[in-house]
């Protein structure tokens, strides 16, 4: 345990950016899961839609230290291309 009072301080202060930490974390977990079963089910326009609501969230998530910046590009460059793809299928 902390000795100290700044100790005891840092403890609680990351407690509180653990919580932080782990909503930003569920809620982009959650519009990528979104994203992933708009894919799946064939609706390219509610993928895009999904797409259109992750994608700021994942560069928030990125630029708050959650993920590497490059690993919320490449998650966002993914799914689009996977959208994409729906879109050259179905044409």
């Amino acid at each position: 345990m902390a000795n100290t009072k700044s100790a005891r301080k840092m403890v609680r202060k990351i407690a509180r950016k653990t919580e932080v930490n782990k909503a930003r974390r569920s809620r982009v977990r959650t519009l990528v899961r979104s994203v992933e079963e708009a894919i799946a089910s064939g609706d390219q326009k509610a993928a895009a839609t999904a797409l259109k609501a992750t994608e700021p969230e994942l560069s928030r998530a990125a630029q708050k230290g959650l993920m590497h910046a490059k690993s919320a590009s490449r998650k966002v460059s993914r799914l689009t291309h996977r959208i994409n793809a729906m879109g050259a299928k179905t044409a």
